[in-house]
């Protein structure tokens, strides 16, 4: 059993705040460094005695006695080996979100509240990747006398009500993918601010998975992040045939990237859409200074509003996420009618595994497909109203919706370098990022980023390519081998 609680000297005790009314919350420091355990607290830190001895009782709770990843509390208390990655939990509101929602939305909505920080030595910032292996030890939240015993304590000094959630949480309203609540749903993911993607995604300005030369399995640098994004649109490029003078359509274009490379290296006439406001006047921007206005246009526009096809080609990329399941028919059937026969679609986006031994048979699903476990985070604060999809239930809508689908590719160790080199980039220009969208917001990335990685390292993401024509006849006017 690793436990350590310090013995604390008489600048460091505190003295409990007996005029408090025990609704109200203590307020907390603006910064996320200005107390770390061992140093004098300021005002605001110093709960009674009881109510430290309940935090302390949770944290054991839910963690257990000996994590991988020291946790320190406010007053010193310890859990865990002397890591040079700590998580520290500022004050107990953080478990009181962890009591309010048991598992990882408890914990997120701490952390990007900033009630739980991830330190290192010296007073740098911890490895947030070392700091995720306690999902895997954190225990699931069951009741026991201890934890009773402790939320009646916070109960009592706080009140009942759990702390408000972030303002970064979305609150969206409306009917399910109906047109103006995608258009929000986007909104609030995209319409973020052109300067903080750019500080995360570097100069391609491309938010979709990369594809990476082997030696970066050793460690992709960010430098190399711009190369790795051109070859996943040549490769898109590649596997769409794209030829001189054809007509491309990129739904879900982000900020003209992919449009751009097929103009300028493949002599193609784009059409680029989406339905963020920054994205459209930012790729607008890029398509001008380019001097390929004559080429690619950029519009403001949802995929069910389009009506001048046929196009040569149509790739989506990173946008079945946002479709949802209930909408992927009409979202096929519509990208088929805009293609003439002999037009080929490539499809790119983040899937889910499926589940063929039935272990997952209790949890809410697709068909014969379990949804994917603990996406309330991602749900609420990144990708609102997002839908992943197994590859099999997607290959079978997109030959539902007639396609011939020639070609499947799973480039999930690809996303993971590629999400590892956006963490680099914003923790390296975290300063910045803070002053552009606010700490919360800032904490959102890093926390969804890292924990994304992982997801795909591990195997419980995955992100395909699948190539469909609409065959002409019987000819799909595909070669009989690829070459890509």
């Amino acid at each position: 059993m690793t436990v350590d609680h310090p013995v604390r000297s008489e600048a460091t005790m505190s003295t409990p705040r007996e005029t408090r009314p025990a609704d109200t919350a203590p307020s907390r420091p603006e910064g996320a460094r200005e107390w770390a355990p061992g140093d004098p607290r300021p005002p605001g830190l110093d709960w009674p005695p009881e109510v430290e001895k309940a935090s302390r009782d949770l944290l054991v709770e839910l963690f257990g006695t000996d994590p991988a990843v020291r946790v320190e509390m406010w007053d010193g208390f310890a859990l865990g080996p002397r890591t040079s990655t700590r998580v520290l939990i500022r004050n107990p509101h953080a478990l009181r979100r962890a009591l309010s929602h048991p598992g990882e939305l408890g914990f997120a909505r701490a952390f990007v509240a900033g009630d739980i920080e991830i330190d290192g030595e010296d007073g740098a910032r911890g490895d947030i990747f070392e700091a995720l292996a306690l999902r895997k030890q954190m225990a699931t939240m069951r009741p026991s006398a201890a934890v009773a015993r402790a939320a009646v304590v916070l109960a009592k000094q706080f009140g009942v009500r759990p702390p408000e959630p972030p303002p970064e949480e979305a609150r969206l309203r409306g009917r399910l993918h109906s047109r103006a609540r995608d258009a929000a749903a986007i909104s609030h993911h995209y319409d973020v601010s052109n300067e903080f993607y750019r500080l995360v995604l570097g100069e391609s300005m491309t938010y979709s998975c990369a594809v990476w030369e082997p030696q970066a399995a050793e460690g992709p640098l960010p430098a190399g992040l711009a190369g790795a994004q051109a070859a996943k649109h040549e490769l898109v490029c590649r596997k769409l045939g794209l030829r001189p003078g054809e007509r491309l359509l990129d739904v879900g274009c982000g900020w003209g990237s992919m449009v751009l490379h097929a103009a300028r290296h493949h002599g193609v006439h784009a059409v680029g859409i989406t339905i963020s406001e920054e994205q459209a006047a930012l790729a607008r921007r890029r398509v001008a200074e380019a001097g390929l206005g004559d080429r690619i246009e950029i519009r403001l526009q949802d995929y069910r509003e389009i009506t001048d096809g046929p196009f040569d080609a149509i790739s989506s990329v990173g946008m079945v996420e946002h479709v949802g399941r209930a909408k992927l028919p009409t979202y096929f059937e519509n990208l088929f009618r805009l293609l003439r026969p002999g037009g080929r679609l490539l499809n790119h986006g983040i899937s889910f595994p499926g589940d063929p031994a039935g272990a997952a048979r209790r949890r809410p699903r697709i068909g014969p497909v379990p949804l994917p476990e603990n996406a309330d985070f991602l749900h609420r604060y990144v990708f609102p109203d997002g839908e992943l999809h197994e590859i099999g239930t997607l290959v079978t809508l997109m030959q539902g919706g007639g396609f011939e689908v020639r070609h499947v590719e799973n480039l999930r160790e690809h996303y993971a370098l590629t999400l590892r080199a956006w963490v680099t980039n914003l923790e390296q220009r975290w300063d910045e990022a803070v002053a552009m969208v606010g700490a919360g917001r800032a904490r959102v990335w890093r926390l969804y980023m890292a924990g994304s990685a992982l997801s795909f390292e591990g195997g419980f993401s995955q992100i395909h390519q699948v190539l469909g024509v609409r065959p002409d006849g019987g000819d799909a006017h595909q070669p009989l081998r690829p070459s890509y």
